[in-house]
């Protein structure tokens, strides 16, 4: 349950329609209520999507390692939510079943793609020791190059974000979702 509520399209004022009406016409081609939430501050919606779009399909890295970043991330902050819609993503970006259920459960996954391997071992060094080791930051930078290391880095950090908004507010999951993982505390 929302601790705010979220803002009604019909109710938005001049500001929060054009960042609306932007989002909607754009990739997403939707308006998901995890920006009805930030709509609260059109700002700071418009900013949000706007690097929501490149570090979700602009930057150097492969779909299914960005996915395999942001389930990571969602697991990690047990965001039911963001993991309803990044597992599609997952799954048609290539990433493996078997890969989906172990991040699910918590467990490093057996990877057969040292790619994959090197993604998984960052983003959860980074979100549980809030800093990766030297062997698996230079692993990953032999993988990614410098460029790829610093959207990585943002990508697992913004997906923070978005999953630190979605659960204190209790943005709920789309009507007849069950959640995935368990609630958040």
């Amino acid at each position: 349950m929302s601790r705010i509520p979220l803002p009604k399209e019909d109710e938005l004022d001049a500001d929060q329609r054009r960042v609306y009406d932007d989002i909607k016409s754009g990739r997403r081609g939707a308006v998901l209520d995890l920006f009805m939430m930030m709509m609260h501050s059109p700002q700071l919606a418009d900013r949000a999507q706007r690097l929501g779009v490149f570090l979700r399909y602009e930057t150097s890295l492969p779909t299914r390692l960005s996915e395999l970043a942001v389930l990571t991330t969602a697991k990690h902050w047990n965001s039911s939510y963001e993991w309803h819609f990044h597992e599609k993503e997952a799954r048609a970006g290539g990433l493996a079943e078997n890969i989906i259920a172990a991040v699910r459960a918590g467990d490093t996954p057996a990877f057969d793609n040292a790619e994959e391997a090197a993604v998984h071992a960052y983003t959860r060094e980074l979100l549980s020791n809030r800093h990766a080791s030297d062997e698996t930051y230079q692993t990953a930078l032999g993988f990614f190059g410098n460029a790829g290391m610093v959207e990585l880095t943002c990508l697992i950090g913004y997906y923070c974000m978005i999953a630190m908004t979605l659960n204190e507010h209790g943005v709920p999951l789309p009507e007849g979702a069950e959640p995935a993982l368990p609630p958040p505390g």
